[in-house]
């Protein structure tokens, strides 16, 4: 597997682009919009200067990388891939449509996969012909940095298919991890239900934001806390991926938090936006908690 192409250039489709490039395969980033492949292409080198700068790679591996990505918003021209990656956003229309425009316009080699963080593998296999070639790469943000990636297995998914891209994921430097097709797999299974409850507790006011994360970083060995990393996944994205979740499983527990719902209705998603639970608007590093969250 050589030629590898990715469906969306948003931070993971960027991410993951930047990965498959850096470890020389030929990447096709493809966008419907030309103004976010120029973003795109931008971030992608913004952050291969950063890792010059602390030495991780060389100069002349940036050049490289960056030679190794075409940038494109003609769909035609991805299709003749080894592997094509989906990393739209988590709207299961979307996503099954473009399994359907692919599945009709690769070759039958072609393996396809979806970015999904939450929507079921099973059901975007059901919208191609070649279901035993459909599965999940679930990679992680950032993507160049952290080493899982969640493989999932469909119904119908081949064990050819399985090993073919476990083996892909290690040739990244990645650690490849199997799980099988439920709402929210293994890995927002677990923290989104956490990150809810950490909401859960600042709107009734048992501690405030800067304390929530606090003692989960202090006394959980956490990097990050739920709150800081709910602003970093984005807190539309932690909301759909609940609402998934409440869907497919019909428990409650995973009902996404009322003061969750109020900030996404406000346009307050986190690190894109400039603010959620804290403000980013005068800093990008999160040292400013939002006035509204302070007590």
């Amino acid at each position: 597997m050589k030629h590898i192409s990715v469906i969306g250039c948003g931070t993971m489709g960027n991410g993951i682009a930047q990965t498959f490039a850096l470890f020389e395969f030929k990447v096709k980033l493809y966008d419907i919009s030309l103004n976010n492949l120029d973003n795109a292409k931008k971030t992608i080198l913004r952050n291969l200067e950063r890792m010059v700068n602390k030495e991780v790679i060389t100069h002349s591996e940036l050049e490289k990388t960056s030679e190794n990505i075409t940038y494109t918003n003609d769909i035609n021209s991805v299709v003749n891939s080894d592997l094509v990656i989906e990393a739209v956003s988590e709207n299961i229309e979307i996503k099954e449509s473009i399994f359907k425009e692919l599945d009709a316009k690769c070759p039958e080699k072609t393996i396809i996969a979806s970015n999904t963080s939450s929507i079921s593998i099973t059901k975007l296999a059901n919208a191609t012909k070649r279901k035993d070639k459909v599965i999940g790469m679930h990679f992680m943000n950032p993507v160049p940095i952290m080493k899982l990636v969640e493989v999932i297995n469909s119904t119908h998914t081949s064990k050819e298919t399985t090993n073919i891209i476990l083996d892909l994921s290690k040739k990244l430097n990645k650690i490849p991890l199997t799980v099988n097709d439920y709402p929210g797999f293994i890995s927002n299974r677990i923290l989104m239900p956490m990150i809810n409850e950490a909401i859960e507790a600042l709107d009734q006011g048992v501690a405030n934001v800067k304390n929530i994360d606090g003692i989960m970083k202090l006394g959980m060995g956490h990097p990050m806390g739920p709150l800081q990393l709910a602003d970093l996944i984005g807190l539309d994205v932690c909301k759909s991926i609940l609402e998934v979740m409440l869907n497919g499983l019909k428990n409650e527990k995973y009902r996404p938090n009322k003061l969750l719902v109020d900030l996404v209705n406000e346009g307050k998603l986190g690190i894109k936006s400039g603010e959620g639970f804290y403000d980013y608007t005068n800093s990008r590093k999160a040292e400013f908690v939002s006035k509204r969250f302070c007590q």
